[in-house]
């Protein structure tokens, strides 16, 4: 099999600074390549073995310069808003370029869930997969340092509010990673399968396994009915994949062990 890139040729990471990027750029290290990463903040030129470029996705500048030279890019960037429009900056760029095959990393129901964030991942995906370059999309559910991050701020409210219907599949970030790099360096592969966590579990559980284990005190539940076509939607569980999937081993509860114990 012959692969988009070599370890002589860089391979560019947007977002390569973030939860995802922290754990994937250096297993794409470890397997001997040459990693670029793009990011608005400037930084040192090189740092741990990594090239840092400067650039903007939601302005185009330093784009260009960013994909010149490389074969592979995996598109991590990603925000609550403007993430379509910064995707066919990318594209656009790549397309002029040598870049042989463009990954991403989108949300699982993406299709399906009707929220603003969410639709301009799935446009994304289609900018992605209208570009004439070989691409990879992997959908995933929710992190669990994201949700860590969700419940923390719901746990310091007087009384947790508990939308009705809302279950969550969260996964380990750094075996979404791993998954990530695999694709990453192999062919261009399509829409693979999903991944998600090894739970369904409703925000009440999230809550309660975090205060157990900080030895916090429960708070009063607060019913919430999420709203219209959305609320719908996650009553549904159209924002689950619970077939096909594939599934990680990190368990919530193992991952608060391992975060708030430490």
């Amino acid at each position: 099999m012959t692969y988009p890139s070599t370890s002589t040729t860089p391979l560019l990471v947007t977002g390569g600074t973030g939860t995802l990027g922290g754990h994937v750029v250096p297993l794409l290290q470890a397997a001997g390549h040459e990693v670029r990463v793009l990011t608005r903040q400037t930084r040192p030129a090189t740092a741990a073995g990594i090239a840092y470029v400067t650039g903007d996705l939601r302005t185009g500048e330093g784009v260009e310069a960013a994909v010149d030279g490389v074969h592979t890019v995996l598109h991590l960037a990603g925000g609550p808003k403007g993430d379509d429009e910064a995707t066919r900056t990318l594209v656009r760029a790549a397309a002029c370029a040598d870049v042989r095959h463009l990954a991403y990393i989108s949300v699982v129901g993406a299709d399906r869930v009707p929220l603003a964030w969410l639709r301009t991942k799935l446009e994304s995906e289609r900018a992605i997969a209208d570009s004439g370059i070989g691409w990879t999309v992997l959908r995933a559910a929710q992190f669990h340092e994201l949700t860590l991050t969700m419940i923390e701020k719901m746990t310091r409210l007087p009384v947790l509010p508990v939308p009705g219907g809302l279950r969550l599949q969260p996964v380990a970030a750094r075996e979404v990673a791993a998954r990530l790099a695999e694709l990453t360096l192999a062919e261009p592969s399509g829409r693979v399968p999903d991944m998600t966590g090894p739970e369904v579990l409703d925000l009440a559980t999230l809550a309660r396994s975090y205060l157990d284990l900080r030895g916090g005190h429960r708070r009063p539940k607060l019913p919430v009915r999420i709203p219209g076509k959305a609320g719908r939607a996650y009553r549904c569980g159209e924002n689950l994949t619970l077939e096909d999937a594939l599934v990680g081993k990190v368990t919530w509860a193992e991952f608060l062990a391992e975060r708030v114990t430490a």
